[in-house]
């Protein structure tokens, strides 16, 4: 995780959680001169569009005080959706069971993009399989990670 993201969850997610909802993940997408923050909330009753805008509030005071960003952003304060990312260890372990799509930062195995059954995590690395091939994948190589959702 970059110093910029560690900085802004620690800025964050205690906003988050005073307001009553978990602190799902930050995404910090910089785009050139214009860069977008995404702040995931969810919440055991699920989240509605008063939630965000609530959060949307709370957390922009708290940059507009702050100031950790010094570019143009876009705020944007979102639920997980049915394919929701992972961003830690223990998102990875409960969603154990679950198909997932990951990218990470640089290749393991020759390849950076991984699709298959979520196994679970071992220390530091999250289990995929794969083609019935299982791959431990290093938590810090992981770009982004998504649940495949199930319509069934």
């Amino acid at each position: 995780m970059s110093s910029k993201l560690e900085q802004l969850q620690a800025m964050l997610a205690p906003v988050v959680e005073s307001l009553g909802y978990q602190c799902w993940g930050i995404e910090f997408i910089s785009q050139g001169r214009h860069s977008l923050l995404r702040v995931y909330i969810d919440h055991a009753n699920g989240i509605l569009i008063e939630d965000c805008e609530t959060v949307s509030r709370q957390v922009s005071a708290v940059l507009d005080v702050e100031d950790p960003i010094s570019s143009e952003y876009t705020l944007e304060v979102s639920s997980p959706g049915m394919d929701r990312p992972l961003f830690t260890l223990e998102q990875f372990a409960a969603h154990s069971g679950e198909q997932v799509k990951i990218k990470l930062r640089s290749p393991f195995d020759g390849r950076r993009n991984f699709q298959g059954l979520l196994r679970g995590v071992e220390e530091q690395d999250v289990v995929v399989l794969v083609d019935d091939h299982e791959f431990l994948l290093p938590i810090d190589l992981i770009d982004k990670a998504n649940i495949i959702p199930r319509f069934d």
